[in-house]
């Protein structure tokens, strides 16, 4: 059995993660299985820098091999922000409901291709040898009211055309096969299948 630690205490993300990890002889923890594992200053300029942060961090605190994500929304309208500030725009202090509102106030007046916007994920994984990373991209557009009620961050907005649905209106293993997320996990699958399970 390959112990990895999953670097994060959001639980969405924890219960989209896990699944895609069943079928293989990985025991799984996240920090929420550490207590009082000490905040991680996030202070990168890009998702990848971010990843790498997070990934070193741990691994320096509990030396087993650890994969980290960063991800986020970006709307090349708006000079691609949220972007990696995408879990604090409207501050802080902010929550989902916050940020999906100032992302709303600030998409008015625009329409059609102006609400293109993409999910980006980058992980990285590290051990004692390796570091590498995984990125995912997921297109789509930004809807002009919510949409959805699953999902966490800006699900409810993200509008997937292939589907016809926002990222709140998929099913767990749908959202899993098209999401920026699941695209950069089953690129570390695909390493971890190759290089060590």
């Amino acid at each position: 059995m390959f112990d990895l630690i999953i670097a994060t205490k959001n639980q969405h993300k924890i219960l989209e993660i896990y699944p895609l990890f069943e079928s293989r002889q990985v025991a799984l923890k996240s920090l929420t299985d550490f207590t009082n594992f000490p905040e991680i200053i996030e202070n990168g300029n890009s998702f990848r820098e971010n990843a790498r942060i997070k990934a070193h961090a741990v691994f320096a605190q509990l030396g087993a091999a650890v994969m980290a994500d960063d991800s986020g929304l970006e709307v090349p309208v708006l000079n691609n922000e949220p972007g990696i500030f995408s879990a604090r725009y409207a501050g802080p202090q902010a929550d989902y409901k916050k940020n999906n509102l100032l992302l709303l106030h600030k998409m008015r007046g625009f329409s059609g291709e102006e609400r293109r916007a993409r999910f980006v994920c980058t992980i990285c994984y590290k051990d004692k040898t390796r570091e590498q990373f995984f990125t995912g991209i997921t297109e789509g557009f930004i809807l002009e009211s919510f949409a959805g009620h699953g999902g966490f961050g800006y699900d409810p907005l993200f509008f997937l055309p292939e589907l016809n649905k926002s990222f709140a209106q998929l099913s767990l293993q749908e959202k899993n096969q098209h999401s920026h997320r699941g695209k950069a996990l089953k690129k570390l699958l695909a390493f971890l299948d190759h290089e060590i399970l």
